[in-house]
């Protein structure tokens, strides 16, 4: 369509280039190397554990004092807290692949750093710019999947499989890698994920295209210039204005303001803050229970993690059988199965107790005389009520606010990152302090609180979604389109096959409208 003198460029109806119309075998593959990398980047977070008893020796450092021992896995969280705020909304201008691939190399080179570390700040600091490396796959791949899967049944199943990666990567692969190869040489289990990742590397180059669609439309723009038809065509993407100030105040806060302005964000964030603290608080606490009291050796202590790794892998089929009941309500047309964005919490409400059940069990079933496999067996319903509630939580928020899913899943990654670097520095002074049952039950009284969340996500979900200024533009969008294809249906909107040029008014339209949202939300500075 023209906007004057311009054409603005857009998808045509079934335009094979659009990645919603990509092959199901792509699509595949982009899952398979996005899971690979999140994997890749959070068996990183866990490598210091079993090395944890060589530090004080190799680096002169102080065994009483637990924080500081706790430092390699604390920055490597840190990482996580302000790169992702970042990383989301500039994949969001940018495109995915860049920022991706970039980011692992740097990922590759600072664990590489990390193994040639000379004294131990300079090893902490190597951590923490790994750990801010590996941040960009875990924000930036549920964005990826929203391009990619336009229907919630396949984004859900996308974003359950990298879910069930992002525990796996630390208390199975890493964990193993860290209490076996630590003992022999402390720096072996860096040169390991980086031979890990160096063979991830190539399939990222080669087989991984740029997903994200306004992108993609620049590229078409680009391309459609360059044949010099006298022609003056334009993305939309490209029809923003602003500079880097601009970029700055209006797309790299906007997590932030979703975090204080958004109640779903904001008690999501809470949630997985503390599901995803406790988590990393293991690998402090489960040294206390396993080694410590019962006198297992590292590597014996290394494999009470794959506990919870057996729970990860036992929550997809779990997933599964839920995605087929809620198929079948919806075959059915029931009520509830019409929430779009709700549809996955019920998997909150199984994994919540989940959690802290497994949290009591742990506390009261570590004692010397009780069998150590009795306590580390509750990791798997840890590793199930960890997987679930991260698949309902942040499935959620991706089908709540679809175009600022990055920005929203950058809120929560933020959020839990901070509560997950902090709370393991109180590791041992609490365990000393309370004990190991009592130390850990109030972690488990604190997870019972948050079990009402999603309870209260589902009784109030509607009016918190029609009053966000962002999911609510979102909803109407969608009530819209809806409502267009049902006329459709009935004959009176038929489809006409569109030239780029005039089929560009809806994508005008669209960013016009995402550009307003963003005002109204305060955070266009004019």
């Amino acid at each position: 369509m023209s906007n004057g003198d311009q054409i603005i460029v857009a998808w045509e109806v079934k335009d094979k280039e659009n990645p919603y119309n990509w092959s199901r075998g792509k699509k595949l593959s982009i899952l398979l190397i996005g899971v690979l990398v999140v994997l890749n980047s959070t068996l990183g977070s866990s490598l210091p554990v079993g090395i944890a008893s060589q530090l004080p020796q190799v680096f002169g450092l102080s065994a009483s004092n637990t924080a500081e021992l706790t430092l390699p896995i604390t920055t490597y969280l840190l990482g996580y807290v302000l790169a992702p705020l970042v990383f989301g909304p500039i994949s969001e201008q940018y495109g995915r692949r860049p920022l991706m691939i970039w980011a692992f190399w740097c990922y590759i080179f600072f664990t590489m750093a990390c193994a040639l570390a000379p004294n131990f700040a300079a090893f902490c600091v190597f951590r923490l710019l790994t750990g801010i490396s590996a941040s960009a796959p875990i924000v930036v791949c549920g964005g990826l999947f929203a391009d990619i899967y336009d229907h919630p049944t396949s984004r859900g199943r996308a974003m359950a499989t990298m879910m069930a990666s992002t525990a796996i990567g630390p208390t199975g692969v890493a964990t193993i890698v860290s209490g076996f190869l630590g003992p022999i040489n402390w720096r072996l289990p860096f040169w390991t994920a980086m031979a890990i990742a160096g063979a991830t590397m190539p399939a990222l180059l080669l087989f991984m295209p740029e997903t994200y669609g306004p992108v993609l439309l620049q590229k078409r723009a680009r391309k459609l210039r360059a044949q010099k038809t006298g022609k003056k065509y334009i993305s939309p993407l490209e029809l923003e204005t602003g500079d880097w100030r601009d970029l700055a105040t209006r797309v790299l806060t906007r997590p932030v303001v979703m975090f204080f302005t958004e109640k779903m964000v904001l008690f999501t964030c809470i949630y997985c803050a503390l599901v995803y603290a406790i988590f990393y608080l293991y690998f402090d606490a489960y040294p206390i229970i396993f080694q410590q009291m019962y006198g297992l050796s590292t590597e014996l202590s290394s494999l009470t993690f794959l506990a919870i790794s057996v729970g990860s892998l036992l929550s997809f089929p779990i997933f599964l059988t839920y995605d087929m009941y809620l198929s079948r309500a919806q075959k059915r047309n029931e009520e509830w199965t019409k929430r779009y964005e709700a549809r996955r919490l019920p998997l909150a409400f199984i994994g919540g107790p989940f959690i802290s059940i497994s949290i009591f069990w742990l506390s009261w079933t570590s004692f010397p005389h009780i069998s150590p496999l009795v306590p580390a067996f509750s990791g798997i319903l840890y590793g199930i009520g960890f997987v679930l509630i991260f698949m309902s939580l942040l499935n959620y928020l991706t089908d709540a606010y679809e175009i600022y899913s990055a920005s929203a899943l950058a809120a929560t990654s933020t959020t839990r990152s901070i509560v997950g670097a902090v709370l393991p520095l109180a590791a041992g002074k609490m365990y000393k302090t309370l004990g190991i049952q009592w130390a850990t039950s109030l972690l488990g009284f604190l997870s019972v609180i948050c079990i009402i969340i999603p309870f209260g996500f589902w009784i109030w979900g509607e009016r918190l979604r029609s009053g966000s200024k962002f999911a609510g533009e979102v909803k109407r969008k969608r009530e819209a389109e809806e409502e267009r294809r049902a006329r459709r249906g009935v004959g009176d909107d038929p489809i006409i096959p569109q030239p780029i040029a005039a089929a560009a008014a809806a994508a005008a339209t669209a960013l016009k409208e995402h550009t307003d949202i963003e005002q109204r939300a305060g955070l266009a500075i004019t």
